[in-house]
């Protein structure tokens, strides 16, 4: 009993220390420095609304409180950004990007003007689970899938892009389960749930916290959902248990996979690690604040910290799908 107590205090000091010094570094590193978050969407959406939140507070805890400003960077799905970010911005530790977790798939596909490996940038790890689902206007008479599938009549899904999510996942709904719906292009998703409000489109996929504060106010409900989930969306059917098709199935699955990893942070590639240890450190943290989480109920929106080699475990299963699935998935997810 003794050893093992002696242990335990020998490792509380090993880690204080290591964090004492991290305190120290950091300090004199980002003492009076500025650092840029970019977000690779336009402003109003769940990633910019996540990292706005994320910057009123991961000051506090990066050692010596540097400034954190948002630039939105918007194109491409994010894809400018990430361009920008992996081939321009320095690795300097004062550059954060966020992009669509979906921007995978342009790496997957080696869509013309990517130029970046996404699990060669420097990653930090993610703010959120970030489950998909489709959603309809409450006033509709659609509640079960088996009504929706009796419609003879389109039903119009608000999406902002082919590239985008919330277009990519009514996609697979329509080509796997048969349902009769009709994607209808909006400037960005706020304008897409004004459509909505105004009756000009029946509804919209996406993720599940940036959809809540609809489905709170009773404008939409949510219906179907992919296979990642949350305690108050468990009940809804599952998108790859709705199809017989065992290639879709597997589709799904895929398509669902970054859903893990649904905000995810990374810097430029060859960032120093202990800056890196600095960051990944402050996130962790931040997730983990009072004041934040306070804040995060009140947009609806929920923190929950993934540490970097949990992400490249999602992205290492999506790049490593046969050649046959990844052939089939391109036929259905566009860039």
């Amino acid at each position: 009993m003794k050893k093992r107590s002696l242990v335990l205090l020998i490792t509380f000091f090993v880690v204080s220390a290591f964090i004492h010094q991290q305190d120290l570094l950091g300090a004199s590193f980002y003492e009076g420095k500025v650092i840029k978050m970019i977000v690779g969407m336009g402003a109003g959406g769940g990633n910019d609304r996540m990292a706005r939140l994320l910057a009123r507070h991961l000051p506090k805890y990066i050692p010596g409180k540097p400034t954190l400003i948002i630039e939105n960077m918007v194109g491409a799905s994010s894809a400018v950004a990430a361009n920008y970010t992996y081939s321009v911005a320095k690795p300097d530790g004062l550059t954060i990007l966020t992009f669509d977790r979906g921007l995978c798939f342009a790496q997957l596909f080696k869509v013309e003007g990517i130029r970046f490996d996404i699990s060669k940038f420097s990653w930090i790890g993610s703010s959120a689970v970030e489950p998909g689902i489709l959603t309809l206007r409450a006033d509709l008479p659609y509640k079960t899938v088996t009504e929706l599938l009796k419609s003879k009549q389109p039903i119009h899904i608000a999406a902002t892009s082919p590239a985008a999510m919330d277009y990519q996942f009514p996609t697979l709904l329509r080509e796997f389960l048969g349902l009769n719906l009709k994607m209808v292009i909006y400037p960005s998703g706020t304008e897409g749930m004004l459509a909505v409000e105004r009756k000009e489109a029946d509804g919209r996929a996406g993720s599940y916290s940036s959809l809540k504060p609809y489905i709170e106010r009773g404008l939409v409900r949510a219906v179907i959902r992919g296979r990642v989930s949350e305690p108050e969306i468990e009940k809804l059917p599952v998108n790859e248990d709705l199809t017989p098709d065992s290639k879709g199935k597997t589709i799904m699955a895929m398509f669902s996979a970054p859903d893990l990893i649904g905000r995810p942070y990374v810097a430029p590639p060859g960032t120093p690690t202990e800056v890196m240890n600095i960051l990944r450190n402050a996130f962790a943290r931040v997730a983990q604040d009072h004041e934040l989480k306070e804040e995060s109920k009140k947009i609806m929106m929920k923190v929950d910290y993934t540490p970097a080699d949990e992400c490249l475990k999602v992205l290492n299963y999506v790049f490593n799908q046969p050649d046959d699935i990844i052939k089939e998935f391109n036929k259905y997810i566009k860039f």
